[in-house]
């Protein structure tokens, strides 16, 4: 490792080193290169922890903490875990965010004068793992490094940030798509420009993005690192500051953030000589992430990153916008509470493989907008669904998909040379299992265009599947120390040192027969033992006839153990054939990994089509048992027939299901109806459908189209967030601000009771003038629930809203929700019903009822202000006015509308 992936800011000493022991020496100038890491130091069977990584160990591991010993003046505090359960340790403290270092022994015991040689061999953080035991099998481990440029004047930033490499021209024309977004900003960017890369290491898939600082958020909430690089804090006014959310965040030198070295090392690790090719030639704080990225990648595995040959430029407008208030009020991958379900992840995955549920869950998160690339993939679905062998091939598909291992990160680590024998064992298996997979594919029923596409690249390389097949043994050990991993056959040097291990059982029967014959010694037994070796056992009473050539190698309570100089030749032989079988074992398995790594891009196309397929089936599986229907898409807006809630279905028996139109004509649905009527739930799963749709899935409903969507909002709920100081009116009014600010005519909006944290006025004020600038001004489609029932007569001002309710019945016996969504306003919020419900005793309902006939009598109903457009529009005439006079009443219509909602 060339320079160690560390924070700038030096450990702490608190003495000299020189006054300590010499294996203290040792320890403490290993451990001052990784200060804010835990140290793992190998000694023996353990791994120690000293001093203050043994105390944060001992806490955060529950281990003993303990005290042995002293080094300069002062007691060695220690707590260590055992070298055979390391990873099950490993796993934990990443899991808590740690990163850790691995120190070895790595000179010989036997030749060391003073400490054993040692060093860092490899160092696990949360962004960098590729070992099985270490990652989720259904969630992908991302690194991602983030870089700034700067605008210190509180203006545009300086041209030349953006890229020197760019023409000119388009240089311009980017400067100046960034100087209309700063303008709109209610104050200067202090970030001008961020980019991010992310690197999934255990696949080398490695993806680039630039954007405003104010989409960052949404875009680590998308991405979810599990580790984020940035510039050192101790740097000055350049250093970032960490960003809320997901994510551990480690501090690097701020230099790996420097642009043209990030730009050389990308064309180096890609082996081109531009970005061109890649779309990535325009980008620049992006680069200067991925050159960090690719810094501390490097230096952490130490090898080169073999499996990154290629990357992924992303724009947010690629995807359907999802900001971290909708991905959490949708529960796409967890619930509210955090659990892992229900969620529409638990419902959807029912993937064979885990490359399978890796991709399903990347799709949830990034949705494209492009309606062609989930009209593929609901082509392929419904070739199963349609053809006359659909059933049949389906079932027989996904029972080969189950038989296929996880090559993506297998791939990974053949890659950075850390695969285990099993690893390629299960490679060569599942590149066995290809042929029956692709037999699938080829039927002429199944004509869908990526169906074939994934059928041409399931194609293994025959010399790499050769190499595995005489190379590997059928069931190789787990480590290669163990031996037993090379097939027999593949090397002759390997196969006569194994012979002459082998054999030792017949010499040492025949040896045995002999010197029972010789020396008239019945019970005499030629053994061995890995403490001492070979050896002839005679029980005490027959030692007087042990011929004279018989040297005493131990002596037992009931026997003594000889030697001879023909057993004594045998060992030599018999354990320098097993040592230098096991050294030849390992020479051979290193090679082999070598040329495996040529057929890296095969494995990684593999299992991207393995993948791929794999979710497609799986959707196909939830199409067919669940009854869904394959969507529509063209035109404009929002139409669901009998949509149900993929998730709540399967909680409510039976699920009402309900129609969903939103249009050009009908953008704002006003919604309401009781609580627990089933407003929420209706609004969410008109989200959900839409989501479903565009990922490719079919939809829970009996009919469904859809126009283009390039967003969804939601305001669901109410919470507050006291770490960062927001009630919970402001945290509703942040998320109305952000929807006002950012829908568009193609957005989808849900609001989900708005206004309430405040006074009933102010609330009511809120929520008329948040629908009324949806409509207006955002013209997005919008699904509006409230409980103000004064907002219904927004039906009756804007031709474009329309009010609908989830009804309930009221009877002797108490309320029956009817869960089914009518046309017109709700009759009643039936508040005081559903209070008794939840046991609220009966004589606060009384007073409560009594106080709102009170209520009810004395207070004004609210006068909800008229838009002065409308008053305008209202005096026209249209059949009678001239051309000129239309045009004037156009201007003056939209200069009011302006003056109205400017000010």
């Amino acid at each position: 490792m060339d320079e160690k992936p560390r924070p700038a800011r030096s450990a702490r000493r608190a003495t000299d080193i020189a006054a300590h022991t010499p294996m203290m020496q040792q320890y403490l100038k290993i451990k001052s290169g990784y200060p804010e890491m835990l140290l793992l130091y190998r000694m023996g069977d353990f791994y120690e922890l000293f001093y203050e990584d043994a105390e944060k160990a001992a806490r955060l591991l529950d281990l003993t903490l303990t005290q042995r010993g002293a080094s300069n003046g002062q007691p060695i505090r220690m707590a260590g875990v055992p070298h055979h359960a390391l990873d099950a340790y490993l796993a934990r403290l990443v899991k808590l965010g740690e990163s850790v270092a691995i120190c070895e022994q790595t000179g010989d015991p036997n030749a060391s004068k003073g400490p054993v040689e040692r060093k860092v061999v490899r160092v696990v953080t949360p962004g960098t793992l590729t070992d099985a035991a270490l990652l989720a099998d259904r969630q992908d481990a991302y690194l991602l490094a983030l870089c700034t440029v700067q605008n210190r004047s509180g203006g545009r930033a300086p041209l030349e940030h953006f890229s020197v490499r760019l023409h000119k021209e388009q240089a311009r024309r980017q400067y100046a798509q960034y100087g209309e977004r700063e303008a709109t900003q209610s104050k200067p960017l202090k970030n001008a420009l961020i980019g991010l890369a992310w690197l999934n290491l255990a696949s080398g898939a490695l993806r680039l993005a630039e954007m405003a600082a104010d989409e960052a958020p949404a875009a680590l909430e998308r991405i979810r690192p599990a580790e984020i690089l940035l510039a050192d804090a101790d740097s000055g006014p350049d250093a970032m500051e960490p960003p809320a959310g997901p994510g551990a965040v480690t501090r690097i030198p701020p230099w790996h953030f420097e642009i043209d070295s990030g730009r050389a090392r990308l064309c180096e690790q890609l082996g081109v000589t531009h970005l061109e090719g890649f779309g990535a030639h325009h980008l620049s704080a992006a680069c200067g992430a991925a050159g960090a990225v690719l810094w501390y990648a490097v230096n952490t595995q130490g090898q080169p990153l073999r499996h990154i040959g290629s990357l992924q430029v992303e724009s947010e407008t690629q995807y359907i916008g999802l900001d971290p208030a909708t991905r959490r009020n949708l529960e796409l991958t967890e619930t509210l509470r955090g659990a892992e379900s229900p969620t529409l992840l638990s419902r959807l995955d029912r993937c064979c493989t885990s490359m399978g549920s890796r991709l399903l869950r990347h799709w949830l998160h990034h949705a494209p907008r492009d309606a062609r690339i989930a009209q593929r993939r609901q082509q392929a679905i419904g070739a199963w669904l349609q053809a006359p062998s659909g059933a049949r091939a389906l079932d027989t598909l996904r029972q080969s998909l189950r038989q296929i291992a996880d090559i993506e990160r297998i791939t990974g680590r053949l890659a950075l040379l850390t695969a285990r024998p099993r690893d390629l064992a299960h490679l060569r298996d599942t590149l066995i299992q290809l042929p029956c997979v692709r037999a699938h594919l080829a039927d002429d029923a199944l004509p869908a265009e990526l169906l074939q596409g994934i059928e041409a690249a399931l194609h293994a390389p025959d010399d790499c599947l050769a190499l595995l097949e005489r190379a590997i043994a059928a069931e190789p050990a787990a480590l290669i120390r163990d031996g037993g991993v090379i097939a027999h056959g593949y090397d002759a040097e390997l196969d006569a040192l194994r012979a002459l291990s082998e054999n030792c059982g017949q010499f040492l029967n025949e040896l045995e027969a002999r010197e029972r014959a010789r020396t008239g010694i019945a019970n005499l037994r030629v053994e061995y033992n890995k403490v001492h070796g070979f050896y002839i056992e005679v029980t005490r009473g027959q030692t007087d006839k042990v011929p004279d050539d018989y040297r005493r190698r131990q002596t037992l309570k009931n026997a003594e153990r000889y030697i001879t100089p023909e057993l004594k030749a045998f060992e030599d032989k018999a354990l320098s054939a097993s040592g230098r079988a096991l050294a030849r074992e390992k020479a051979l398995y290193e090679a082999l990994l070598q040329t495996l790594s040529a057929y890296i891009a095969d494995c990684q196309r593999i299992a991207q089509a393995l993948a791929q397929l794999d979710v497609l089936a799986a959707f196909a599986e939830r199409a067919r048992l669940l009854h869904w229907a394959a969507p529509e898409f063209g035109g404009e807006g929002i139409e669901i027939e009998q949509g149900r809630h993929p998730v709540v279905e399967t909680q409510i028996d039976p699920f009402v299901p309900n129609d969903c139109r939103l249009s050009a004509q009908r953008k704002l649905l006003l919604i309401t109806g009781p609580n627990m009527g089933g407003k929420s739930t209706f609004m969410r799963q008109t989200a959900l459908i839409v989501l479903m749709a565009y990922i490719g899935s079919y939809v829970p409903a009996r009919r469904a189209r859809f126009g283009p969507v390039d967003r969804i909002f939601t305001r669901i709920g109410a919470q507050d967030d006291l770490a960062g100081g927001r009630s919970t009116f402001m945290v509703e009014m942040t998320e109305a601000a952000a929807i006002l600010n950012g829908a568009t005519p193609s957005s989808l909006v849900l609001i989900d009771e708005i206004g309430r944290g405040t006074s009933t006025f102010d609330g009511l004020a809120l929520a008329w003038a948040i629908a009324h600038r949806l409509l207006a001004h955002n013209r997005c489609y919008t699904l509006f629930a409230t409980h103000y029932f004064e907002l219904t007569r927004l039906a009756d001002e804007c031709a474009q809203a329309a009010n609908a309710h989830l009804s309930a019945v009221e009877h002797a016996q108490g309320l029956v929700f009817l869960h089914a969504v009518q046309d017109g306003p709700a009759s009643q919020s039936y508040g005081l019903q559903v209070a008794q419900l939840a046991g609220v005793p009966r004589p606060v309902i009384e007073a409560a009822r009594a106080h709102l006939a009170h209520l009810s009598g004395d207070l004004p109903r609210a006068r909800m202000e008229t838009h002065p457009a409308l008053e305008k529009l209202r005096a026209l005439d249209p059949k009678n006015m001239r051309a000129r006079d239309a045009l004037n009443a156009l201007f003056e219509l939209h200069a009011l509308a302006m003056a109205h909602w400017n000010g």
